[in-house]
């Protein structure tokens, strides 16, 4: 079946919103994925509209040290999960 994978990516979408609103009692308005560009292409996200956001620095969530790349560098992707994700993102940070 062609475009199962994105099929699958949007479902999946759609079902952790709703399963993170009813644990955690607040919506998610965005998703984020990392994508390992010596493994995989990625190419199931960008057919379901994930955008590409750039790369991370290969230092690791852990790095306390700031001294270079320990960890392979990802490629950051991103899906909105409604049209105003901005400013619903802003008004969570601001208040």
């Amino acid at each position: 079946m062609a475009g199962l994978a994105s099929h699958i990516l949007a479902r999946m979408a759609r079902s952790l919103s709703e399963a993170w609103q009813r644990v955690y009692r607040h919506p998610l308005y965005f998703l984020e994925t990392f994508i390992d560009p010596a493994r995989f292409r990625g190419t199931c996200y960008r057919a379901a509209n994930w955008i590409l956001l750039g790369s991370t620095t290969g230092r690791g969530k852990d790095d306390v040290h700031h001294q270079g790349v320990n960890r392979s560098i990802k490629q950051v992707l991103g899906y909105s999960l409604c049209p105003d994700f901005r400013r619903r993102l802003q008004e969570v940070a601001i208040g």
